[in-house]
C-alpha cells in the first residue's frame, strides 16, 4: 500500500477518489511506566517510556488505517496525517487519517 503526505503519487494516475479512511487507538501507559515517566518527567529531557507508548499508538492507527483502506479496495492513501488527543488523564487518542484512491499506471 502507498501512502504519502503529499495529494499526489508517482507510481500512477489517480482515477477515483474512495474516501476517507482512518485508524483510531486510544492507548494509555502502564502502571510502571507511567511511575518511571512521571519521575524522569521531574528532571526534563526525553521520557523514553512515553516515547514508547507514543510510537507503539502510531504504528497500531497507521496498520488500522491501512486495513480500512484495503477493505475498500484501495491502491493508495495520499493526505496522511496524524492526530492525537488526551482522551482522559494518562490515555490519549491517534488517529491516522488519509483519503484513499484508485490508480491507473501511466
Amino acid at each position: 500500500m502507498i501512502v504519502t503526505t503529499g495529494n499526489e503519487v508517482e507510481m500512477g494516475k489517480i482515477v477515483q477518489y474512495l474516501g476517507i479512511v482512518r485508524g483510531i487507538v486510544v492507548r494509555a501507559t502502564s502502571i510502571g511506566a507511567g511511575f518511571i515517566g512521571g519521575l524522569k518527567a521531574l528532571g526534563g529531557g526525553n521520557i523514553e517510556e512515553w516515547t514508547r507508548v507514543c510510537e507503539a499508538a502510531r504504528q497500531e492507527a497507521f496498520a488500522r488505517m491501512i486495513q480500512h483502506a484495503q477493505e475498500i479496495g484501495a491502491d493508495a492513501i495520499i493526505g496522511m496525517r496524524y492526530d492525537a488527543t488526551e482522551f482522559t488523564q494518562g490515555a490519549t487518542e491517534v488517529l491516522a487519517y488519509g483519503t484513499a484512491v484508485k490508480l491507473t499506471n501511466k
